[in-house]
């Protein structure tokens, strides 16, 4: 029986996989070693965790975790496995980036560029087994382009400053319940800003038929595409082009969008991509940029990439 775990600063979603195929799903609030420490992880996954899973693990020895997290650079990752290991200590716990399962969810062992659009954001070009490179995501304040995070910031940003009207602005204060003063205590000297910001977001999904929300969300997916995604294809031709002893056009069209390596086009998981996918279609299309598998998490993806670590257990 293994575990698996794609986790975002929001929330958790865990996966409890037996050898005759049964999974039980649970879900928990999100864990992130950026902003805690490997108590407050481990204390997260004894009282929200085990509660729910617990009567599952009749069905045989758990032997793997497997989890992959937002936060989880090679310098943090070692406090999730610690916290880990302290809990599941008969387990063997690999812990891994938020952006690796979401590759290894979308493209299995296939190679090409894909894309996080959650509370957070990221994309890589992968290579069928590990990243080979990514353009960072520097977080919410510097980056995170695509992210319900950003989206929120953006969105309460230019109704406070009164450029998306009053009507709008009016409509947002009576459906939060709150106020400008709230929104800076919230932000500025609350923990877990991005949280907060991401759930306003919410808002957008909600006025998608206002000409107005919808110009700044399909806005805020070219920004991503402009300043993340290009870079992968633009290597990719300056590379080609090299080889060839080619002139790089700068028609988007003209991208190697037909090169094996993005064969199964630019792949997205998170709920930023699943919701508001005709617009990031949309984005995508104007940009000149091929439109893969969009999920709104890689779980289904990941439990066949590691179906092999799921043996019968004797204990």
């Amino acid at each position: 029986m293994i575990l698996l775990a794609d986790s975002g600063s929001t929330k958790v979603h865990w996966c409890l996989v037996t050898a005759s195929g049964q999974y039980s799903d649970v879900f928990t609030d999100g864990i992130n070693p950026l902003f805690q420490t490997t108590i407050a992880m481990q204390n997260s996954i004894c009282n929200q965790l085990l509660p729910q899973i617990a009567p599952l693990l009749w069905a045989g020895t758990l032997t793997h975790v497997f989890f992959y997290g937002a936060g989880c650079t090679p310098e943090k990752k070692v406090f999730v496995q610690k916290a880990l290991e302290a809990v599941f200590k008969k387990a063997e716990v690999h812990v891994e980036s938020d952006m690796l399962g979401a590759a290894r969810g979308l493209l299995g062992r296939s190679a090409g560029v894909a894309c996080i659009l959650g509370t957070g954001s990221g994309s890589c070009f992968y290579n069928g087994g590990s990243i080979e490179w990514a353009v960072p995501s520097l977080g919410y304040i510097l980056g995170d382009e695509g992210s319900a995070a950003v989206l929120g910031k953006r969105l309460v940003g230019d109704l406070l400053k009164n450029q998306l009207g009053d009507d709008l602005k009016e409509a947002f204060f009576a459906e939060y319940e709150t106020s400008m003063a709230d929104i800076i205590e919230k932000v500025y000297r609350q923990p877990f800003p991005n949280r907060f910001l991401a759930k306003l977001s919410k808002f957008c999904a909600d006025h998608l038929d206002d000409k107005r929300i919808r110009n700044l969300v399909y806005d805020h997916f070219v920004q991503f595409i402009r300043r993340n995604l290009v870079q992968y294809f633009e290597k990719n031709d300056q590379s080609q082009m090299s080889n060839d002893k080619c002139q790089m056009s700068n028609d988007k069209s003209q991208f190697s969008i037909l090169n094996s390596q993005f064969s199964n086009g630019v792949g997205f998981v998170g709920s930023v991509a699943y919701y508001y996918k005709p617009i990031l279609e949309e984005a995508m299309a104007a940009e000149g940029l091929p439109m893969g598998a969009v999920l709104r998490d890689p779980i289904e993806g990941l439990k066949e990439y590691h179906q092999d670590a799921v043996v019968p257990t004797t204990e």
